[in-house]
């Protein structure tokens, strides 16, 4: 019999994000004997779906668009009230707070996933009156388990961190080799929290500096999103058409990222970042913001570069020095690779997973679970 039962709830199945590691941490749940099935509050672009299919994962989506607001909270308490899972596990904040309102209405208990270090004003707000509603939260990261202490308010002693990277070494590595074209790659959705705008200035800016060395530079985007047709547009406007390809959705990033020489993650904001350990996996120097976890992992004339966030100038340094000096910039990238082997392994997932789930178990579902005191709003006992 499986020892606990659990509802997985999303806010949607967008491809990457928090989306697509949640197939390793259901498959340690599952492995663990948990039985989980996966709840979507929107379906989004879909693109997570077949691979919880492929994996054998069951989903339901229960909304709409991101207007559909009382439909969804009605169904997730049907779904509640007929399954009756042992915990409620969420992930994103529009989710986490379906989640806490559910869980309190029925008593259940809840863990939140924090995926971000960075909240948009309004969520950051209604997490931090009530977050005492979910038992125990989960962070992505050293980074992220820090900023759910200082900005959320929740108590260290109520914080894991559970990385949802697994570094598998057969993944495939970059080559280098003496062809005249570096390719610089990045990789995610095409919205403005990743700054693909500063990125394409940035290349425009190191063209301006040093010619020669750029011209030898192709910059991959890959990913779709909103942001697209401004992008496409900003790459003529700058005269980049010949320099930047679009790559649109991939299936495979792994597969991607061992086509480049180099990676560049310019976000203004991020937790784990994924598709950054990914690059470092793949044996790429990472040139990145700081930002979130990759303001730890990437280690400055190690194993990439660090920028500030929307710094024109110097992320065209950073381009410059990476595209000039190749042999040190494979150096780099095979320190990044060696280092994240070893940090992010399988054997240390499983372990830090183990870990967490084993607390969630015997403290939130079977044991000591208490309510924490209700939020500010909450009306007073008489």
């Amino acid at each position: 019999m499986p020892t606990m039962k659990v509802i997985y709830l999303i806010n949607g199945l967008n491809g990457g994000g928090a989306a697509f590691p949640m197939l390793e941490l259901i498959g340690l749940m599952r492995g663990s004997g948990h039985a989980v099935d996966v709840v979507a509050l929107m379906p989004q672009d879909g693109k997570a779906a077949p691979r919880l299919e492929r994996d054998g994962i069951a989903c339901e989506v229960i909304g709409g668009g991101p207007g559909d607001v009382i439909g969804p909270a009605a169904r997730l308490l049907r779904r509640l009230r007929r399954d009756r899972p042992d915990l409620l596990w969420t992930s994103l904040t529009r989710a986490t707070l379906y989640g806490q309102l559910a869980g309190r209405l029925l008593d259940v208990p809840v863990v939140s996933w924090q995926h971000s270090a960075y909240l948009k004003p309004l969520n950051l707000a209604a997490l931090r009156r009530t977050h005492r509603l979910t038992s125990r939260w989960v962070a992505d990261s050293e980074s992220v388990a820090t900023f759910t202490t200082e900005r959320l308010g929740v108590r260290p002693q109520d914080v894991d961190v559970w990385s949802p990277f697994v570094a598998d070494p057969a993944r495939p590595t970059a080559t280098w080799s003496d062809e005249p074209t570096l390719r610089l790659g990045t990789l995610g959705r095409l919205h403005h929290s990743k700054q693909y705008a500063v990125l394409l200035r940035a290349l425009a800016r190191a063209r301006e500096r040093d010619g020669a060395v750029a011209s030898r530079i192709e910059l991959r985007i890959a990913g779709d999103g909103p942001e697209e047709a401004a992008l496409r547009t900003l790459t003529a406007v700058l005269g980049l058409q010949d320099r930047v390809r679009f790559e649109g959705f991939v299936e495979d990033p792994g597969r991607f990222l061992a086509t480049l020489h180099g990676y560049a993650q310019t976000s203004l904001k991020e937790g784990f970042c994924i598709a950054a350990h990914e690059a470092m996996l793949a044996g790429l120097p990472v040139i990145s913001t700081r930002v979130g976890q990759p303001a730890r992992s990437v280690r400055p004339g190690v194993n990439g570069w660090l920028c500030e966030v929307g710094d024109v100038d110097g992320i065209a340094g950073a381009i410059l020095a990476w595209a000039g000096d190749p042999a040190s910039a494979s150096a780099m990238g095979r320190a990044g690779r060696a280092w994240v082997l070893d940090r992010y392994s399988r054997e240390r997932f499983e372990a830090d997973g183990g870990r967490v789930l084993d607390r969630v178990e015997q403290e939130v579902v079977r044991g000591t679970w208490r309510r924490r005191r209700p939020p500010t709003w909450a009306p007073r006992a008489p």
